[in-house]
């Protein structure tokens, strides 16, 4: 959803994921909306996945197989932290929180932000899957 009157401000650009409009043209998503998918695209994306930007994305995905204890939630804070100030220079960070759900292999991600632009803050929740470890046969 658009906010009118940010967009001139926050910019617009393709939806994430990318999306087709029954016209046949590619959705576009302006202000908060823009800002959101940004973060997603940062986030789905590790470190080494883009050829021409090797460096683009988020460093938590070497946490996949790590078991979910309070380093790994505080390395997957971190790498969190330095990709969203690294790549997405239109928000301040208020807060990164990772914490674990269910059976240990869903952690949720709690992002507070600020968009410079507005001052709006948001928020972004994001999920993320883990491998848990194996119990080791009896």
């Amino acid at each position: 959803m658009s906010e009118p009157g940010n967009g001139d401000l926050i910019g617009s650009g393709w939806a994430f994921p990318g999306q087709i409009t029954p016209g046949g043209s590619v959705r576009l998503v302006q202000g908060g909306e823009e800002i959101d998918a940004a973060l997603r695209m940062i986030l789905t994306t590790a470190p080494g996945e883009r050829v021409m930007r090797p460096d683009f994305g988020c460093a938590m995905w070497e946490q996949v197989f790590a078991p979910v204890n309070a380093n790994t939630l505080g390395l997957i804070e971190q790498s969190v932290r330095e990709a969203v100030t690294r790549w997405e220079p239109r928000v301040e960070l208020e807060l990164v929180s990772a914490q674990p759900e269910g059976d240990g292999s869903r952690i949720s991600i709690d992002i507070a932000y600020r968009v410079k632009a507005t001052n709006d803050h948001r928020n972004l929740v994001y999920p993320f899957y883990v491998i848990p470890q194996e119990e080791p046969a009896p």
